[in-house]
Formats: structure tokens, C-alpha cells, sequence
């Protein structure tokens, strides 16, 4: 596989757009395919005839999963044979993994992790028994996806129990590099105040796949300064199109080819101050062509 260039749906408003009309934009800005699970009643069959249809290859999807939470690692664990096998069958040999947290998880201050993105504190990270539960889970859960040849590719997200420069780098130390891989999103690592470019070169050799997301730093310092919750980073515009924000893409995409990366690259904003998806879709696949993408 050579590198391949994907969109994320997110900044389509699915309760206006049919998966099909989605699909047919994504196609029509210019990229190679989207993310896809077991979703609903999908079948690998009946995924890869849907976006055949529209000249799309499926991309790996997403999980998440509490997996600090020892009661719900059998469901956790169970999934994984899941959607490693809709992802093999349909073609992908990667899949996102991240932690959840959001409104789901009360830290020691008495606080969700959605009420201080982009601001937490060591007093607002997992205990240490809940850490090496979701370090085991993950691990657990990477062998299991590697018994279909797929690699689990651990995903940070600003609002989930992983979030910090210090809970993914902890969270990495703590997981089999051989089990649990990288698919790094270079906004939500930016909105942490984490140097995506450093990031992804300390560690390249494990990353399979990325999340190619661009961020508005100015927004992000007014937001920590002001204590905003997260919905209102997103509100103030913390997401922008690719190439519109602070990213250094060009510098990530230099560390990656040099370590021979190969696989998908899926441009993602999650919420776009453009008119319509397709021209925030659209704006973000030129600027990936302007760099030889």
C-alpha cells in the first residue's frame, strides 16, 4: 500500500445528508475513500458495492470504547473480533481505537472531560487501577484485531480520558508497541498543546495511519485562557480546513515519508466555518494536492 488520501464524515450534518450523498461528495472533492465499520446493518458486501459505487475504497473506521472500565472489557473485547473482521474483509488493515470520556467520565475535581478540554491537570487523569485496566484492555485488544491482520492504531481526541501530552505518552510507554499501534489526529494533538510535528517524530515507526486535522491557535489560547468548555471551541472556530490553520503538514508529511510510511491519511474537520462540507472537503484536498498528495 502507498499512501492514500481519505475524508472523515464528520463535517457532514447526517440528519440532512444520506450516507450515500455524503459518499457522493467525498468522491466529487477528490479523495480516494472514507471510513468504514459495522455500522447499522452494513455488510462487508454491501459496503464495499456502496462505495464502488461512487469510486471510494474503504478507509479504517473508528472505535471507542471505555476501556478503563473492567466490567465492560468483554463487550470491549468481543467488538474487536467485530470490526477487525468487517475492516479485513472490506479491505483495510487498520482500525482507530480511543479511549472515551467526554461527559462519561467524572475526574477528582469533580469535573467531565468535555467541561476542561484542552486543560486538564494531573488531578483530572485516570487512577492508576483504571489506567492499567485500559492499558490491558488495549492490549488485549490489539492481539485480537491482529489474529484478522489488522493493527489497532490508538487515536487521541481532546475530551476522551487520554487527552494530554502525559496520558498518551504514559498510555504508549505502557502498551505493547507490537499490539497497540498509532493513528495520531494532528488537531486534536495541537489543541492539547502537544507539537504534532515532534509528535509524529518520536514516534513514527508505530503510527499506520493519521487523522489529518487542522486547528486555529489563537482560538485555542483564548479558550484555555477563558476556560471554555469544549463545545465552545468548536463554536469560536477551532477547527479549520487544511492548510486554513497552525498545522505544520508539511513538516508531519516530511517525518512520515522518511520513515517510509505507508497507508491511509484521512483529512478530517469536525465542524467547518464554510458554507457547505463539500467546499471544507474541498478546500482541504487542494491544499494535500499542493503539497503532492
Amino acid at each position: 500500500m502507498t499512501i492514500q488520501i481519505g475524508c472523515a464524515a464528520n463535517t457532514w450534518n447526517h440528519s440532512r445528508f444520506t450516507h450515500e450523498q455524503i459518499l457522493a461528495e467525498i468522491a466529487s472533492a477528490g479523495y480516494a475513500g472514507a471510513p468504514a465499520g459495522p455500522a447499522g446493518d452494513a455488510t462487508p458486501e454491501s459496503t464495499l458495492a456502496l462505495f464502488e459505487r461512487y469510486g471510494l475504497r474503504p478507509a479504517p473506521a473508528y472505535f471507542g470504547g471505555n476501556f478503563w472500565r473492567a466490567e465492560e472489557s468483554a463487550s470491549i473485547l468481543a467488538s474487536a473480533h467485530r470490526f477487525a473482521a468487517f475492516a479485513r474483509a472490506v479491505g483495510c488493515d487498520a482500525l482507530y481505537v480511543a479511549a472515551n470520556g467526554f461527559e462519561g467520565y467524572t475526574t477528582r475535581r469533580g469535573l467531565n472531560r468535555k467541561q476542561i478540554a484542552g486543560q486538564v491537570t494531573t488531578d483530572d487523569a485516570l487512577t492508576d487501577r483504571e489506567f492499567t485496566q485500559l492499558a490491558a484492555t488495549l492490549n488485549e485488544f490489539g492481539a485480537l484485531t491482529l489474529e484478522h491482520g489488522v493493527r489497532s492504531c490508538f487515536h487521541n481526541h481532546v475530551g476522551s480520558v487520554i487527552e494530554s501530552g502525559g496520558e498518551i505518552e504514559r498510555l504508549l510507554a505502557s502498551t505493547d508497541p507490537e499490539l497497540v499501534f498509532l493513528g495520531p489526529d494532528t488537531g486534536h494533538l495541537a489543541w492539547a498543546d502537544v507539537d504534532p510535528v515532534a509528535f509524529v517524530h518520536r514516534h513514527a515507526s508505530r503510527i499506520k495511519t493519521v487523522h489529518l486535522k487542522d486547528v486555529n491557535q489563537q482560538v485555542r489560547r483564548a479558550g484555555v485562557a477563558a476556560g471554555w468548555e469544549y463545545d465552545a471551541f468548536t463554536e469560536q472556530g477551532i477547527f479549520n480546513e487544511l492548510g486554513q490553520g497552525d498545522i505544520d503538514f508539511p513538516a508531519i508529511l516530511s517525518v512520515l515519508q522518511q520513515a517510509n510510511f505507508s497507508g491511509w491519511l484521512i483529512a478530517e474537520t469536525d465542524v467547518t466555518q464554510r458554507p457547505t462540507a463539500l467546499e471544507s472537503a474541498t478546500v482541504s484536498r487542494q491544499y494535500l494536492a499542493s503539497l503532492g498528495l
